[in-house]
């Protein structure tokens, strides 16, 4: 704890008292969001690792058809088959404020490029079924992969808020808190010890008071009868 540089006074007891109060109000808000933004980043981490699982074994099973496509089809008529897509897809982001915490809110729209709207870019006389399973599952996780990318990405910005909420919290209970109440402390033990002294100061005069109220009234000596007599000199 260390103590403020500032003159022991009741104005300055005033303030500091007003500082601490707010400071205090304050260490109580950023804890509570602070075990809040805890209690979703846990969340939101179980919720990631669940849908990364499940979308890392859809693109693996795609990716099986696609090679077992690649193996039985010409690698040329593969490439052509594939170059000239049918449908583009536009990628909308939103934010969005979760305590404090601005997250993105991403979602694809799909517009079709052909009037058939297939998302088949090639006849299927001259491709296998593996590749259109490949196609189709790619399509399907497409969806899962932007609400993967989304969450992972609200998790990195969530842990980041937690740590500058934790330094704040940390900040304030260890040292802001304890410094205004080290200073209040002295500051009123100054200001108690300067009473005291005002106290004595007064006793001690009015005891001086006292006394000389209590001692006998001092009498004349008696005057002759010419001493008050005016004496006029002439040179």
């Amino acid at each position: 704890m260390t103590r403020l540089n500032v003159s022991p006074t009741r104005m300055n007891l005033s303030t500091l008292k007003t500082r601490l109060s707010t400071s205090s109000r304050g260490h109580k808000l950023l804890k509570d969001k602070q075990d809040e933004l805890m209690r979703r980043f846990i969340e939101l981490v179980r919720e990631n690792k669940t849908l990364r699982r499940e979308v890392e074994a859809e693109l693996i099973e795609a990716s099986k058809k696609f090679m077992l496509a690649s193996s039985s089809t010409d690698p040329k008529m593969l490439e052509a088959a594939v170059s000239f897509p049918t449908q583009v897809t536009e990628l909308e982001i939103e934010i969005e404020n979760v305590m404090s915490v601005f997250v993105p809110n991403m979602q694809f729209h799909t517009k079709a490029l052909t009037e058939s709207g297939s998302i088949y870019p090639y006849g299927f006389a001259q491709t296998t079924s593996d590749l259109d399973e490949a196609i189709e599952g790619l399509k399907s996780v497409m969806a899962r992969l932007l609400e993967l990318a989304q969450m992972e990405k609200s998790t990195q910005l969530m842990a980041d808020e937690i740590e500058k909420t934790r330094r704040r919290v940390n900040a304030l209970e260890y040292k802001t808190i304890p410094d205004l109440e080290e200073t209040i402390h002295y500051i009123r033990a100054k200001l108690d010890e300067n009473e005291r002294a005002s106290i004595t100061r007064l006793m001690k005069v009015k005891d001086i008071i006292s006394k000389e109220e209590d001692k006998p009234p001092v009498t004349q000596p008696p005057s002759s009868p010419g001493h008050n007599k005016a004496v006029n000199l002439k040179f």
